[in-house]
């Protein structure tokens, strides 16, 4: 045993292209840092702690929460775990906690492999993998993310994705970037963070479609009805004009914007959460994917950077 292994991030793969280098943990494939030119994207956290807020993680087989942790399969009421015990809900998947194996690894790229076997609440046997890639974007750099499930499962399984990044740019203070958000339906939730509705964005704090200052905003919604610009569905700017960016492919139609003050080593730090399904999609079906036996459902999203 190595001692990377008994890390609380496991082992630590990075890729670099250019001036851009990225860090992947193998617990929960997590994103633990992407920085350009030395200036970090992405809010970094050392390789010694559990991810703050989960700080990069992926998330699958479901994104967010599920109320009471307690769905329905074919007329049988499922109870999962309820791994968020304050609000009584399960959150953010089944692989939190899990160390991905190493599949492929170039210079600028990485694949992850892990594991959903059957458990409490959730009967289904998938594999999965998760692929961070450098490449050249549009006028800039960009990791394109790209997620697989195949389902190894004798029935239907239903699945979603999401990924838990925060957004930075490292040598700004964050009270002086403006977050951009290009959607016009904003996910109404109880005080357990649960769904009860959608509202318009139009006229209310939550509309960012023309960029509100992040010092302004304190956020924990899901959002929906996206309007992507150029292929662009968020972005965080700076005064003197570099921007990071948020793009996602068709499967992604809701997005997270998370902001929390008590980030460590941070005054402001904004998670924007890109996911195929939105919260509770489990209880409602919403979003959900229905993955054949031996079928594989591929999803994609990235950050581009300007700088």
């Amino acid at each position: 045993m190595t001692s990377a292994s008994l890390s609380p991030t496991g082992e630590q793969y990075t890729i670099s292209r250019g001036d851009a280098t990225a860090t992947i943990a193998s617990v929960a494939a997590s994103l633990r840092t992407f920085n350009i030119g030395g200036v970090d994207v992405t809010t970094p956290y050392p390789d010694d702690v559990t991810p703050p807020f989960g700080d990069g993680i992926v998330l699958v087989p479901w994104p967010n929460r599920v109320d009471r942790g307690v769905w329905t399969l074919d007329g049988v009421e499922q109870q999962l775990d309820l791994t968020e015990p304050a609000r009584n809900n399960a959150i953010h998947g089944l692989l939190r906690y899990t160390g991905y194996d190493l599949v492929e690894r170039t210079d600028d790229s990485v694949t992850l492999g892990a594991t959903v076997w059957p458990q409490h609440g959730y009967p289904f046997l998938l594999e999965t993998t998760v692929r961070y890639a450098l490449i050249d974007g549009p006028d800039g750099h960009e990791l394109e993310v790209t997620h697989s499930i195949t389902n190894r499962s004798a029935a239907k399984a239903p699945a979603a994705i999401g990924t838990h990044p925060f957004f930075t740019i490292g040598d700004v203070a964050p009270e002086e970037l403006v977050l951009t958000l290009h959607a016009a339906t904003r996910i109404e939730v109880d005080d357990r963070l649960i769904p009860t509705g959608t509202s318009s964005v139009e006229g209310q704090v939550y509309d960012l479609r023309s960029g509100r200052l992040l010092a302004d905003l304190d956020l924990d919604h899901a959002f929906a009805d996206l309007t992507p610009v150029d292929g662009v569905v968020a972005s965080l700017r700076s005064m003197d004009g570099r921007e990071v960016r948020l793009v996602q492919d068709e499967q992604h139609q809701w997005v997270q914007i998370f902001t929390t003050r008590l980030f460590p080593g941070t005054s402001l730090a904004v998670a924007i959460e890109p996911m195929t399904a939105p919260p509770n999609a489990l209880v409602t079906g919403e979003g959900l994917r229905w993955i054949d036996p031996g079928e594989t459902w591929t999803a994609r999203w990235g950050i581009q950077a300007s700088f």
